[in-house]
Order: C-alpha cells, then structure tokens, then sequence
C-alpha cells in the first residue's frame, strides 16, 4: 500500500473512531454487523478491527449465532484497556474517580473543603490523583485522560475565567495539570458536565432536551438540545443562577443583587438556617426527625428553585427537567414545593410533556460528565 494523502488519512482515523463507538453502544458485535450498520465496506471494516485488536482496544470470542454458513466470531470492547480520571471540584468538597473506559467507577475519593486558594486545592487534586494511580489495575493505556468540573466560567479554551463562589478568577488549571501528568486534560463547567453524566449514564438516557439544574452552594444549568451539550459561543451558557429574580434584592457573589442562586441555593439556605447549623447534611438530618424548622427552610428554599427553574422552562421547552448536585439530596421536602411553584407559573403549554427528576447519579453526576468526555477524547484518537 502506497503512503496515504492526509486526506485519506483523516478519513481512514474517522472510520476507526466510528467502527470503536459502534463497538462501545452495541457490543457483543461481528465484523458483518458493524458493516452493515456503519456502511462502510467489509474489507475496511476488517483491515479497522485488526488494528483496533492490536492496539487492545477489543478482544474477541468464540463464534456467536449462526444465520447459516460459518458462525461469525464476536467482537467486544476492552474498557479496561485504559481509565479515565473524573474530578468534581465543589465549594466544599473535591470528589474524585477513577473510571473503566465504560464510565464504571472503580475507586473514589472524596474530600471536604472550605473555601480554599487555588494551590491548596490543586496539592489536594493531586495527593487524589497519586493515590488512584498508586491503586489502578494494570493497562494498556494506564490514565487516557483527566476530567474536570468547575463552578465556573471556563472557555473553549479550558480557562477557568470566574468562579466567584470558589474566590477565583483566571485559573490555569488545564495547564497545570497536563504539566503534571503528561495526558490529556478536559475542564468544564461542572453543571455542563452534570447534564452531560446524568443524559449517558444517569436521569437522562431517555430524553433529547434537558436542563440539568445543578444546585450547590450556587446554581448552575446545564442545557441539552437534540442531545448536544449547548455551550453558546465563547462555552458560556448556562449561567441561570445569575437571573434576577429581585431587582433590589440580596447580594450574590459574582457582584450583582438579586440573583436566583442567593435565594435557592445550599448558601442561601445556609444563609437563612440559625446560626450554628453548619451543614446541608444537619438539616437534611433534623428534616427527617420532622424538625419544622428544617422543613420549612427546604420548603422556601424548594420554592425559590421552582421560581427559576419556571423562568427556564418558559424559555426552553424542555421534556426534562433534572435537579442535582448537593441540595438534591434533600429532594424529600424540596420536591413538592418545586412542583408547585411550576403549577403555579409556568406556562400550561409547556407543562404537558414536561417531566422533572431528580438526578440518578447523586453525587457522581459531574465526575462521570467529566470521565464521559475524556474517553470520547481518546476513542476519536
């Protein structure tokens, strides 16, 4: 075989891609089949798995069902050809995983913070990244790539320009990392990210048009349209915990009054709890020994997210609504008064497909998002 144009090279990479993610979604899978899905010829389909066997990211087995003739030998994909490592950054906490190229968690590490400068959470992201290599299997690619979410704004680039809750401002943390670790590293914002876990792996496998509504210490969204992630121009969008929601109303963080984030989110909450209540996990505790005071927060702070997450609705149309990150957990006593406060608001026509879930991953919504787009990374090479 003559040396190939760059054109054809190009093609040739796209097809392997193509004839992996088809490996991935529909494995145990022939030769034939992935011809017959994909349209590409038998013999390039062929030329392709041989390739994708050397390099280890498939294996075989033994012959499958026989539609008469030889039975055809079946393909699958090897997810432990390499991990991916996921990493949520939070207000006040730092989770970790370690991922199979199957977005399966492995190991976790989880840590709480307050709110802390950037180098005393990167020397904490870094004693957690060492301690799941130290603890990793064997493989053929070892770490394919780290994953970060951020409450922030990040752009296409992977700065993270603002993040006003973590104190932040013109953070190089992609740098730093692929630094560090010689390996492709992703940032995202973390309600991004959370949309994106909970649609491949979570509340959203189902539907096409989602907002996440990640509700920590902020408020981000996460927005998902035909099933593509929406990043608006610069990688921007999704900053609804900036709405004004009370024209002369509270300060918020990034320097604006008024904004949906300082009436509906775990700070907010925080916020208005006595003095002396540390934490969401306290009150969520007090709620379930039916402490009024509890309930109620919830029931105002519920009421609050409904507000916003109306004004959402009213603008995107959504199948989906999906509440997530901290202050899901508390969905017991917040969910009733969300539903509410929808009822009560938003439009009748956008109410009647609309569904609203709670997220299914729990905490792992954003570090599986992250893991999700650090394999994807690897598999189109």
């Amino acid at each position: 075989m003559g040396t190939m144009t760059w054109n054809q090279q190009v093609v040739k990479k796209n097809n392997k891609a193509l004839v992996l993610q088809l490996l991935m979604e529909k494995e145990p899978i022939s030769r034939a089949d992935i011809a017959q899905i994909s349209g590409l010829n038998k013999t390039t389909v062929s030329t392709l798995v041989t390739e994708l066997l050397e390099e280890e990211l498939i294996f075989e087995s033994g012959p499958g069902e026989s539609s008469g003739g030889r039975r055809p030998v079946i393909l699958h994909f090897n997810k432990a050809a390499g991990y991916a490592i996921g990493i949520d950054i939070g207000v006040n906490y730092v989770l970790t995983i370690l991922t199979d190229l199957k977005g399966t968690i492995l190991i976790e590490k989880n840590y709480s913070v307050n709110r802390t400068t950037y180098a005393t959470i990167m020397s904490i992201v870094q004693g957690m990244i060492q301690s799941l290599m130290d603890q990793m299997p064997k493989s053929r690619y070892g770490i394919v790539g780290i994953g970060v979410g951020v409450p922030g704004i990040v752009n296409n680039e992977g700065s993270i320009l603002l993040a006003p809750n973590l104190g932040w401002s013109n953070i190089q943390i992609k740098e730093d990392l692929e630094k560090l670790y010689k390996v492709p590293v992703i940032i995202e914002n973390e309600a991004n990210a959370g949309a994106v876990g909970e649609q491949q792996f979570g509340a959203g496998q189902d539907h096409e048009n989602i907002l996440y509504v990640s509700a920590g210490i902020g408020i981000g969204v996460g927005i998902i349209v035909n099933k593509e992630l929406y990043k608006g121009r610069n990688g921007f969008s999704g900053e609804m915990g900036h709405m004004i929601i009370d024209m002369n109303g509270k300060h918020c963080n990034c320097g604006s009054r008024g904004c949906w984030e300082a009436y509906a989110s775990e700070q907010a909450l925080l916020e208005m709890a006595e003095p002396g209540t540390q934490s969401l996990d306290e009150l969520i505790q007090l709620a379930a020994n039916n402490d009024e005071i509890a309930i109620n927060l919830f029931k105002e702070i519920g009421n609050y997210l409904g507000l916003g997450i109306n004004n959402i609705i009213n603008t995107f149309n959504p199948e989906e609504v999906i509440i997530g990150n901290r202050l899901a957990q508390a969905k017991e006593w917040i969910e009733a008064p969300i539903q509410n406060a929808i009822e009560k608001h938003t439009l009748a026509f956008h109410q009647t497909d609309l569904q609203l879930h709670f997220s299914k991953l729990g905490k792992y919504s954003t570090s599986l998002g992250v893991s999700a787009f650090v394999v994807d990374n690897f598999i189109k090479g």
